[in-house]
């Protein structure tokens, strides 16, 4: 089974590339307090059609290039969002 990660699309500058800025929350072991994780994932984007500051899923794939190992599924919406 593929992993799929949410996202903010934070470049778009390069062809059919995007840069995914994905968020996630640990608890530190000892001291028990929430922090944040970022991590960079660059997407293979075929069309180029989304765009800075889109909320998108993507999916592990095969390795499309050096350091691109992500697809670029959908863009999310307001309403997946639940807001």
């Amino acid at each position: 089974m593929k992993r799929t990660l949410r996202g903010k699309i934070i470049a778009d500058k390069a062809d059919k590339t995007v840069t995914v800025l994905v968020e996630r929350t640990k608890r530190h072991p000892l001291y028990r307090k929430n922090y944040t994780v970022t991590t960079k994932f660059l997407a293979h984007d075929e069309k180029n059609e989304y765009k800075v500051d889109d909320i998108v899923d993507i999916t592990e794939s095969r390795p499309v290039s050096a350091k691109k190992r992500w697809t670029v599924t959908h863009k999310v919406t307001a309403k997946e969002l639940g807001k």
